[in-house]
């Protein structure tokens, strides 16, 4: 731990000599993200967003980028105004230029924009809202309902810093809660399970979540501190490689971007193993006291933008465990090959590798974008075609959305992944490609594959509806054991089949910055094969209603 506080504060001592800006990530959750990526995808702005969250200035650029009278339709020139109402200060900074200094409570902002309280000068600027929500509903007719409460801010200090905070606190009452939240793209929750306590309630679940970021960045790059979600991809069914199935997790990130035509990201989080270390046990005169194996995760990414539109990705990653590594803290280090010397090539003291490629085109065909991602979790090229021998642990997506064509505001998507057998699983459990034993990547698993469409047509401002489906086949997830001493693999869909057919329908309003109104309906037929291969069927039918502010 010395080690890695020594290497973070010569970073930071050598950003300081040529910090020029303030940094701050947008949550995922933003719809601004749909809003540019449309404009992106119809050639009217350059966007890099293959990995996400992105910085509010990096978005305020994009916003600037997009004012085209006569490029927009009518909708999208009133979404852009009602975007860049909640970009002020970021503005100030690209056109240098202070803001006046102003400070309220429950009033409008310098851009127009009501805030719970904003304050700023020319050293300190904050803004502060609430987060209140209720979500009811049914779930095979029995009454479910979620209450979520708390506050997010985020602001600036002087010409150094950036930071963000966001909590909020859960509570979903109901005979039919979902608690574990495994097979469904729902974030996993961090929840009390301890069913031995007196306050024990079966139907009811309590959670919370935090946020925070502290950021700063200079002309070509951006260095953070933080605990937050991420995105790698653009797959709305489910992304392979980074996706907000597992709860947030603290990291530091560098982001590089020297030229125009190539970036690079860098990841090292601090994963939780849920894991007991068996050598860090005490008794106490009530209980017993542990801790966890310690478990990090090392990624980066480099990718190529050789045409307008046209991104190439390309990064690794590594789960290792136990002990902090500084091989793993440096950002251009070849993982694979670090395992290799710090294992001496032993499976049973090395950790888990990926691999993993990605290719985006936008406007290349009007108004369409097409991407595509491939995961690896083991190959062997060797074997490749013997199989007899072959050991191909892998994944791959693609998908296509097409905008505006041929009706003005109506988006088109579709897309197919494929997982096959033991993705994802690791012999070792202390570094499988899990946080608190939620996937990192696609939620559905290894041995699967899905089909995913929907429709999305925008009315008016902040009023939209989505038609969905999706079409999955998983077979047996398999275990570590058959995954290493196996030959051949086991083939695809191997096991007992259980599909999944879904069939939804959304609509939200917003009606000022972060108030929103939104529906949900869903259908969902789950037929799992027998031992006699015949089918059983079950159906399940969803529908809620939620109100809130902030998200």
């Amino acid at each position: 731990m010395k080690t890695f506080k020594i290497i973070l504060s010569i970073i930071l001592f050598s950003l300081s000599l040529s910090l020029n800006a303030q940094v701050v990530y947008e949550p995922l959750h933003r719809d601004v993200y749909n809003f540019l990526s449309r404009l992106a995808q119809k050639g009217l702005i350059t966007l890099d967003d293959q990995v996400k969250p992105l910085t509010r200035i990096y978005i305020a650029k994009k916003l600037l980028e997009a004012d085209c009278e006569k490029c927009l339709t009518p909708l999208e020139k009133e979404e852009l105004e009602f975007f860049m109402k909640d970009y002020a200060h970021e503005f100030s900074f690209i056109n240098n230029y202070l803001l006046s200094r102003r400070s309220g409570i429950a009033r409008k902002d310098n851009k127009g924009r009501y805030r719970l309280f904003f304050y700023n000068d020319d050293l300190f600027k904050i803004n502060v809202s609430p987060i209140l929500g209720f979500k009811t509903g049914y779930r095979d007719s029995e009454r479910l309902n979620h209450l979520w409460n708390g506050v997010s801010l985020y602001g600036y200090l002087d010409d150094w810093l950036g930071f963000s905070f966001d909590f909020r606190d859960n509570t979903e009452t109901g005979k039919t809660i979902d608690k574990r939240k495994i097979f469904t793209p729902v974030t996993g929750v961090n929840a009390r399970t301890d069913q031995n306590v007196a306050f024990y309630n079966p139907n009811k679940m309590e959670y919370s979540e935090v946020k925070t970021t502290i950021s700063a960045n200079w002309s070509w790059g951006t260095f953070t501190v933080g605990k937050e979600f991420f995105e790698w991809g653009y797959a709305e069914g489910g992304n392979l490689v980074l996706s907000q199935k597992a709860p947030s997790f603290p990291f530091i990130r560098l982001d590089l971007k020297p030229v125009k035509w190539l970036s690079f990201n860098y990841i090292h989080a601090w994963l939780r193993s849920d894991v007991i270390d068996s050598s860090d046990i005490y008794y106490g005169p009530i209980s017993n006291r542990f801790h966890f194996r310690e478990k990090y995760l090392a990624s980066h990414t480099l990718t190529l933008y050789p045409v307008k539109g046209l991104n190439l990705s390309i990064g690794e990653s590594m789960v290792y465990s136990d002990k902090l590594e500084l091989s793993y803290l440096m950002p251009f280090m070849f993982f694979r090959l670090a395992d290799h010397y710090l294992s001496k090539h032993l499976n049973a003291s090395g950790s888990n590798a990926q691999m993993f490629a990605f290719v985006s085109s936008r406007n290349h065909i009007k108004n369409t974008h097409l991407y595509s991602t491939l995961f690896i979790d083991e190959i062997t090229l060797s074997y490749l075609f013997d199989s007899e021998r072959q050991r191909n642990q892998f994944g791959f997506s693609f998908g296509g959305s097409v905008t505006d064509l041929p009706v003005n505001n109506l988006t088109l998507k579709l897309e197919y992944t494929k997982i096959f057998p033991f993705v994802y699983i690791h012999n070792i459990p202390t570094t499988t490609y899990e946080n608190a034993s939620y996937l990192l990547g696609h939620w559905m698993g290894s041995n699967a594959d899905q089909v995913y469409a929907s429709l999305n047509y925008r009315f008016i401002r902040g009023l939209e509806a989505t038609v969905w489906g999706q079409y999955i086949r998983k077979g047996d997830p398999g275990t570590p054991e058959q995954q290493l001493r196996e030959k051949p693999q086991r083939p695809f869909l191997f096991g007992l089949r259980t599909n999944y057919s879904y069939l939804g329908f959304s609509f939200s309003y917003n009606f000022i910055h972060e108030l929103f109104v939104k529906g949900e309906f869903q259908y969902l037929n789950i037929s799992s094969e027998q031992e006699n291969n015949s089918f059983v069927d079950d159906d399940m039918t969803e529908f809620y209603i939620s109100l809130y502010y902030g998200l």
